[in-house]
């Protein structure tokens, strides 16, 4: 089962190169402060931005500095079956331990479409799935209902990030699904509320600066002390909110270098901030003793 504070880790770009000694470098960071899993290749790692030579090389340099210290999910997924199959299948071959596959985006395909995806995905490959649900970037929602169908009907899914922000939603896949399968948050500033619902845990931006703060707040919703999970859920709005001023993952990657951990590089077609939001940033962060 999959389950925890997950993080959506950033690239680091050093001269439009990944900066690998930036990477390790985020990578114990992460580890020191009890992420429990990482998610390499998502939105927030500019998947999109990355060659395919360059995926490979980034995962399997993730997987080995990891070493099995904390389980490896990849982001998979596209708007083209045959590319998702073939991924999937990479990021099995590379050692990953989950797969993380987007609803298909810009097709905007119907439910019966979805499923129909998702199964034959089922069908070419082995390593478990998760179901990434962001209507906002696709322009297409996962129905709980298609949702629920696809857990029942297939062990090999066994969870899905949730980035609809539609908490009954979350609470009907969490109502009729098996205990094994595990609604993630893929919002930071409703992970407590999310968690509330039933999920498992929540794969997060804000754990790129504060994984220690997002693992406890997991954590302790997890154990149902929800009065101590509120007051780290209270105390992280600010920096949630800031993290998305801009389009996701440019304030992040801002952040961590305001902190000094990586470079101020972002691929076209994301751009840096705008200057009075990059004044806005630093002043959350300097209010978080982070700069």
């Amino acid at each position: 089962m999959i389950k925890g504070s997950y993080v959506a880790l950033v690239t680091p770009f050093k001269n439009n190169e990944i900066d690998y000694s930036a990477l390790e470098k985020l990578l114990e960071f992460q580890i020191k402060h009890e992420t429990d899993g990482l998610l390499f290749c998502g939105t927030t790692g500019e998947a999109p931005a990355l060659a395919g030579d360059e995926k490979e090389r980034l995962v399997r340099f993730g997987i080995k500095s990891v070493d099995k210290r904390a389980p490896i999910m990849v982001g998979t997924g596209s708007n083209n079956l045959h590319h998702t199959i073939s991924a999937t299948m990479k990021a099995q071959e590379w050692g990953a331990d989950y797969a993380l596959v987007i609803t298909p985006y810009y097709n905007k395909p119907t439910q019966k479409g979805m499923y129909e995806y998702f199964k034959k995905i089922t069908e070419n490959t082995d390593i478990p799935l998760v179901i990434y649900n962001v209507p906002g970037r696709t322009g297409v929602n996962i129905s709980a209902e298609t949702t629920i169908k696809l857990a029942n009907d297939f062990k090999q899914i066994i969870g899905i990030k949730e980035a609809s922000g539609d908490l009954q939603q979350v609470s009907k896949i969490v109502k009729n699904t098996s205990k094994k399968f595990a609604v993630m948050s893929g919002e930071d500033a409703l992970n407590l509320p999310i968690m509330s619902c039933g999920a498992k845990g929540a794969i997060s931006v804000t754990a790129n600066i504060l994984p220690q703060k997002v693992h406890d707040l997991v954590e302790l919703s997890e154990q149902n002390k929800f009065d101590k999970a509120l007051s780290i859920h209270q105390y992280l709005i600010e920096i949630n909110n800031a993290m998305f001023i801009e389009t996701n993952p440019i304030p992040v990657k801002e952040a961590l270098s305001m902190m000094t951990m990586i470079q101020n590089e972002i691929r076209l077609p994301l751009e840096h901030l705008l200057k009075e939001n990059s004044i806005k940033l630093r002043k959350v962060l300097e209010q978080y003793k982070l700069v």
